[in-house]
């Protein structure tokens, strides 16, 4: 069995795998990942390894901890891929991209995949039928958008994010909404339009925080799955492991 350890900037995401198969998942707070791997090493006494993907603050001592429990591999690109990397500088490709890649790789192959991951912020993946990652884009995620409204402005308030009632709102909240959701909506299907009109037989892959608010409002058919990028983890601790 594998743990994977998803670390964010405030919450960690921890899975136990038995090979490919998900058999628990849950988030927690950053504080609270020792005392969890531990409930998670009484309760699935099979994981004998790790894979720590980190793009917040984990210290080495926590790192250590885990290590005297699991095999453990920290994801960073020195580590053995199942793809070809053709990003300019692949040493700034990060860690949680990195790990949709190689979902895609595992669940898509001979398909030309983009992979769009919303979450604080929205990036775009593609890879071609034949393995090779390209790259793609960064830009600012739903709740990014309506911070920086709130943010940099002295009179717009912080709301949370709803479906706006119409593409023309009738007051400054409803303005807002359509600005940010439908703003982020129509970016979304335009690049998907884009990618598809380069190239033939595309695969849309939606994952992230925000999938299921927007899947269902997207005009482009899409696969929804929220779980993808702890797959993507687990197939390179496995693709590492030769099984």
């Amino acid at each position: 069995m594998n743990l994977i350890i998803d670390v964010g900037n405030s919450f960690v995401k921890l899975a136990v795998f038995e090979k490919s198969k998900l058999k628990h998942k849950e988030v927690v707070e950053l504080k609270l990942i020792l005392e969890t791997t531990n409930v998670l090493k009484e309760k699935y006494p099979a994981i004998k390894r790790a894979i720590i993907s980190s793009v917040g603050n984990l210290s080495e001592s926590v790192v250590n901890t885990i290590g005297k429990s699991f095999d453990v591999m920290i994801l960073d690109s020195e580590v053995k891929l199942p793809f070809k990397n053709l990003y300019a500088t692949p040493n700034t490709l990060g860690v949680d991209r990195i790990a949709l890649v190689c979902a895609s790789v595992e669940q898509f192959p001979n398909n030309n995949v983009l992979i769009i991951d919303a979450g604080t912020c929205i990036t775009y993946d593609f890879v071609t039928l034949k393995n090779e990652y390209k790259g793609g884009a960064i830009s600012p995620g739903i709740r990014m958008r309506y911070k920086s409204l709130s943010n940099l402005t002295a009179n717009l308030p912080l709301l949370d994010s709803e479906i706006p009632k119409s593409i023309t709102g009738d007051s400054t909240n409803e303005s807002i909404h359509s600005g940010v959701v439908n703003g982020i909506l129509k970016e979304i299907d335009g690049v998907i339009e884009e990618y598809n009109r380069l190239y033939s037989d595309l695969t849309v892959i939606l994952t992230g925080g925000d999938a299921n608010f927007l899947s269902k409002q997207l005009k482009s058919s899409i696969f929804a799955n929220s779980n993808f990028l702890l797959e993507g983890l687990n197939f390179i601790l496995q693709f590492n492991s030769n099984e």
